[in-house]
């Protein structure tokens, strides 16, 4: 699993791939997400795209960053939900709150709007 942050004017853009699992993955998400917040980077999009699998446990580091951020004012939104993650997400009914893109121009449009 790899995390690549860049920033996309004034939203930080993370992109993860590989496999969000439990164990130390898990863990360096959320000290990701924490971090950045803590900072003051209350503009999120996470790009899920290259991500092969995620468990329970990585949904749960995904709401536990979208409720960080939200506290603070700010927002973390999803971008490129592979089918699998998006099944997971409309299952536990995430997916209605948490707000997900295919296309990323629109998402970052989405934080000025």
């Amino acid at each position: 699993m790899a995390i690549r942050e860049r920033q996309a004017g004034s939203v930080t853009v993370l992109e993860l791939s590989g496999r969000v699992t439990m164990g130390p993955v898990i863990q360096e998400i959320d000290e990701k997400l924490q971090s950045l917040i803590a900072d003051g980077h209350l503009a999120l999009l996470v790009d899920c795209g290259q991500v092969d699998k995620i468990d329970s446990q990585g949904i749960q580091a995904l709401v536990r960053g979208f409720i960080s951020v939200r506290k603070r004012g700010g927002k973390l939104k999803l971008l490129n939900l592979p089918p699998r993650i998006r099944e997971v997400l409309q299952i536990t009914r995430l997916l209605p709150i948490i707000e997900s893109f295919e296309n990323e121009d629109l998402a970052l449009r989405s934080f000025t709007s």
